[in-house]
């Protein structure tokens, strides 16, 4: 089978290797589709803290090819959604067979089980109520995800904020009730101008970097909540306590270790996407085979015009 290794910073390179053996509570993946995580790019620019090679890729889905002998619910040939740790840029995965979540009739492309579980716990943990003012700094992938799973909790407001007018439009055509362009109006005044002055009950920051820690503050309520989802790589980030102190913020840190709370989160986006509550069919933008996985990683750093989601296809 072909995997894909990172062997050095912006390079890939394509090896053969065998295929996965399985226990026996586990299946064997034949991988039809890897999500490109921001949570790689640093690996890939080289400038995280890791030793290479590396066999990166989490985000799959795939079909069963093959089933262990103790595993209940899956036989060759179901479509899934699947939590990989490791190795999901390859032709083959193994893993438990509780990893695996039904795909349905979803395309195999669009069934990205791990970023869903995600988005899923970020929005359970913000607690929104019926009613509330949700600000969402952050209109990429994963910032759109989110906004879809609010708006089902039945706020009041949705309010989106990036400094792409392409990814405003799209968040605003996807049902968000305001977009605020951050390059041309400060954050906190559109966000209050909206709410009568008192600001959002939730602001959940989706961005990763220094500046939105800086903003979220301004534009939220006393004693609202400040739902951290960025992925901060790199240096340390600094964040004006002393105001989210006086304003009493309930600070949630929507990043999920727990393998119970990521394998939850992904049954219950999976049951999102599979019944047609969600869809992500708009922002799966950018598909690539194996053989152009580095084009995959260089298009999901530099993000033309139009890019959402790079995916690398088998």
């Amino acid at each position: 089978m072909r995997l894909a290794v990172l062997t050095e910073p912006g390079g890939f390179e394509i090896v053969e290797e065998p295929l996965p053996a399985i226990g026996p509570d586990e299946v064997l993946i034949r991988v039809a589709a890897c999500g490109v995580c921001a949570s790689e790019l640093d690996m890939y620019r080289g400038v995280s803290q890791v030793g290479y090679p590396l066999r990166p890729g989490h985000e799959v889905s795939g079909v069963v090819e093959r089933a262990g002998e103790r595993v209940d619910g899956f036989a060759p040939g179901d479509p899934v959604a699947v939590f990989a740790t490791t190795r999901g840029y390859g032709e083959y995965v193994a893993v438990p067979a509780g990893h695996c979540i039904h795909a349905g009739k979803v395309p195999l492309d669009l069934a990205l089980g791990e970023p869903l579980a995600c988005a899923v716990n970020a929005v359970e943990l913000a607690g929104i109520k019926l009613g509330d003012d949700v600000a969402i700094v952050g209109a990429g992938f994963m910032g759109q995800v989110i906004q879809r799973l609010v708006q089902l909790r039945g706020p009041r407001q949705v309010i989106v904020a990036d400094t792409r007018d392409e990814a405003l439009e799209r968040a605003a055509s996807s049902g968000a009730t305001a977009t605020v362009n951050v390059t041309r109006e400060p954050l906190a005044e559109a966000v209050r101008g909206l709410t009568g002055g008192a600001g959002a009950d939730v602001t959940i920051e989706i961005t990763g970097t220094q500046g939105a820690l800086e903003a979220i503050g301004g534009c939220t309520r006393m004693s609202g909540t400040l739902v951290i989802a960025g992925f901060h790589q790199g240096p340390p980030r600094q964040v004006p306590l002393a105001d989210w102190n006086w304003n009493a913020f309930r600070i949630a840190n929507a990043h999920f270790r727990k393998l119970a709370t990521i394998l939850g989160g992904m049954r219950a986006g999976m049951r999102l996407l599979t019944s047609g509550r969600i869809s992500l069919e708009d922002l799966v933008t950018h598909r690539f085979p194996l053989v152009s996985i580095d084009e995959a990683f260089r298009t999901a750093i530099e993000k033309p015009e139009g890019f959402v989601k790079a995916t690398v296809t088998l």
